[in-house]
């Protein structure tokens, strides 16, 4: 909790930095998505699910996603909110924390990393970035706002949730805040065979929201693995349906 507090000033400004640019690079988002001709089915139901979520609720809210592509988290943003409400709701436009090699490697992703909520990581990073990256995310929980991180720890080379690849940090976040609640989001285009840079030109998605709290009655590493393995447990539970769903004559292994 020390190291939350060391680095929320920081975090308290780059939001603000980040609000107040929010009407340009908000929609401009949203439209280059479109100009992919991108969609999502049943947008409107996935959006009252997270408005009725977030609503009368103080407590921390992560948000786990499984990852197929370098753009999932704007497209898990876009399937949360509207641009014109998450404008109005900034607190409940997620926190990212994208690998620093992919976003944040020269000056100008550096700059729209850091106006567009992000908190870079370098993958395979020491453990005290790891833990710093964390406490960066646990600040922002802590103050109401909500963030989005991939337990899978990258995209998935398999085009599958990926199990074995939990992190075990997502654990170790959920344990350190109480209270912590946990929005499973799996999302997929139905084009999506395996991982990729960007989903197909006029890919239509598909989201699934589940809320979970997972506890665990071990403590330390132990109880960081169990609730990590809980959240992954949850997304290929998920991802389960989504194939039995859409192609019930093939059985899913």
């Amino acid at each position: 909790m020390q190291e939350a507090q060391l680095v929320g000033p920081a975090l308290v400004l780059q939001r603000e930095i980040g609000r107040l640019l929010a009407p340009i690079w908000i929609p401009l988002i949203a439209v280059l998505l479109r100009l992919r001709g991108y969609r999502i089915e049943a947008v409107e139901r996935s959006r009252r699910q997270y408005q009725e979520i977030r609503r009368g609720r103080d407590d921390p809210l992560l948000i786990c996603a499984n990852h197929l592509t370098l753009i999932d988290s704007a497209i898990v943003a876009w399937a949360l909110g509207s641009p014109w409400w998450l404008l109005m709701h900034y607190s409940a436009l997620p926190w990212n924390v994208p690998e620093r090699q992919n976003f944040a490697s020269w000056w100008l992703t550096q700059a729209l990393s850091y106006v567009m909520k992000c908190v870079p990581i370098t993958r395979g990073g020491s453990r005290g970035e790891v833990a710093q990256t964390l406490a960066r995310i646990g600040a922002v929980l802590t103050r109401g706002e909500a963030a989005l991180v991939f337990p899978e720890g990258g995209r998935s080379r398999s085009g599958r949730v990926d199990v074995e690849s939990v992190t075990y940090g997502v654990g170790h976040l959920v344990n350190s805040l109480p209270g912590c609640r946990v929005l499973c989001v799996y999302l997929r285009g139905h084009g999506q065979s395996g991982f990729s840079d960007l989903p197909a030109r006029g890919e239509c998605f598909q989201v699934a929201l589940e809320l979970i709290t997972p506890t665990s009655t071990a403590s330390g590493l132990r109880a960081d693995r169990d609730v990590a393995r809980q959240i992954i447990g949850q997304l290929a539970a998920m991802e389960r349906q989504y194939f039995e769903r859409r192609y019930p004559e093939v059985a899913v292994v």
